[in-house]
């Protein structure tokens, strides 16, 4: 009898209202790049269980990696639940579930690759960035696969297999006055759309064209964000916003503003699910709801937040097929209570190309990265972030050189509204354990930044 077997039958037999189970079979190969060279390679092979069991309308959730023990912790669990609070809104878990296989999701090359192709891949990352200027390069390559497998009492059934790669390098060079760096970053589904020299190339070229940075003055400027930047802003301090329950509770900079205008009408910011080639691209969520591209901002007006099931039932609503067990570093995890999450934060494409972006641009700044980014006041939307590398400072319409560290403290409805170009250069972007996006460059103006 299976995990998935044994545990609902358990549960039936022991009279559990409703059980729902996780199966994860996930591989995971790892390869870490320190001091310019292959540091460690690594293989997991992991399997584990998760449940979530309602009962009297009471929830309690296990996570396991010992089969043997699952009877057992169901047992405590039931035992648990009287000093739980009912939750009188919930209304069942899901009956069925309508999984379609999707294009780009799943590579068997991925799911069986070996210790040496992964070291291959990582060796291109690495002779991709190599330059008599660049002193050390760090970074890691990730490639992970997921058997995952969902069931509940209510009869839902579904399996999906799903692979995932992601390579980050960092170049740092002590060339010139000050030490600088440079990033470069890919991630995909499927072998034959990464590019290992790509992320060697752009990290290369940031970190050589950040050597010599000049003091930036603390002022106001236009700022053209890049989409690696980007990605950092809609995974740290923007999807937050669209969160139904953080919505539902005021806690939104924008639970004031439904159907109304919050940013340019030229912004679209969608949540794909069915991305190609998406990190978070799927069919169904991980509580077995369909799911659905919807446009969170539609031309700047705030359209649609994402849910699971429990904080939709909580508010009298429908889930958006938005239920996430996220994994480390990519793909599921066995995470017995699902979270609310977007797949593919995506902004569609403007017109402008990252070049006539910079000829439009009288005294500005372009920004290639961000770090120690967050949200100050999520309620007012004010937000902080840190440019360290990839800057460069434009001037009548032409790129002057590069820049040293700056601070930004802005607000989020703020620079929504204040945006001036939208480029056509969409990426893929991923930062470590967040949430993917799709995104080109955004030019904003009118933002405060203070010299470090």
């Amino acid at each position: 009898m299976s995990a998935l077997d044994e545990a609902l039958n358990h549960s039936k037999n022991i009279g559990i209202d409703e059980c729902e189970v996780v199966i994860l079979k996930k591989k995971i190969t790892t390869v870490r790049i320190t001091d310019s060279e292959i540091a460690e390679t690594k293989q997991n092979f992991d399997e584990s269980y998760g449940i979530r069991l309602i009962h009297k309308k009471k929830i309690a959730s296990i996570q396991t990696t010992n089969y043997h023990e699952i009877k057992d912790l169901i047992d405590e669990s039931l035992k648990t639940l009287t000093n739980l609070r009912p939750r009188e809104f919930w209304k069942g878990l899901p009956s069925k579930a309508q999984s379609e296989k999707l294009d780009g999701t799943y590579d068997e090359r991925l799911e069986k690759i070996s210790g040496s192709k992964s070291i291959d891949i990582a060796e291109s990352m690495i002779n991709a960035t190599n330059n008599d200027k660049i002193n050390s390069i760090t970074g890691s390559l990730n490639i992970v696969s997921d058997d995952f497998e969902l069931e509940n009492s209510n009869g839902l059934n579904l399996k999906e297999k799903a692979t995932y790669i992601s390579g980050i390098i960092n170049a740092e060079s002590e060339f010139g006055r000050a030490p600088v760096s440079g990033i470069g970053h890919d991630s995909c589904r499927t072998l034959s759309h990464f590019s290992a020299e790509r992320i060697g190339m752009d990290a290369k070229k940031m970190c050589l064209e950040s050597i010599n940075p000049q003091k930036i003055d603390s002022d106001v400027y236009s700022i053209i964000f890049e989409p690696y930047s980007v990605g950092e802003l809609l995974a740290f301090v923007v999807a937050a916003n669209f969160n139904f329950k953080t919505f539902a509770e005021k806690k939104s900079c924008f639970s004031n503003n439904f159907e109304e205008q919050i940013a340019v009408e030229q912004l679209s910011l969608i949540d794909d699910p069915y991305a190609l080639e998406g990190i978070g691209t799927k069919s169904v969520d991980d509580e077995g709801i369909q799911t659905k591209k919807q446009s969170l901002i539609d031309k700047g007006i705030f359209k649609n937040t994402f849910s699971n099931i429990f904080d939709s039932y909580k508010e009298e609503r429908h889930s958006s097929g938005n239920a996430l067990r996220l994994g480390s570093p990519l793909g599921k995890s066995s995470e017995p209570i699902p979270i609310a999450a977007p797949h593919n934060l995506k902004i569609n494409a403007g017109k402008s190309s990252q070049e006539d972006m910079i000829k439009d641009t009288k005294r500005g700044l372009l920004v290639g990265r961000l770090w120690y980014t967050y949200a100050v006041n999520p309620i007012k939307g004010d937000f902080s972030c840190t440019a360290r590398s990839g800057i460069k400072i434009i001037e009548n319409g032409e790129i002057k050189g590069p820049g040293k560290s700056v601070r930004i403290i802005h607000n989020l409805g703020a620079m929504l509204k204040n945006i001036s170009e939208i480029g056509n250069n969409q990426r893929n972007v991923i930062q470590w354990a967040s949430l993917p996006s799709i995104t080109p460059s955004i030019k904003a103006e009118n933002i405060s930044v203070k010299s470090i």
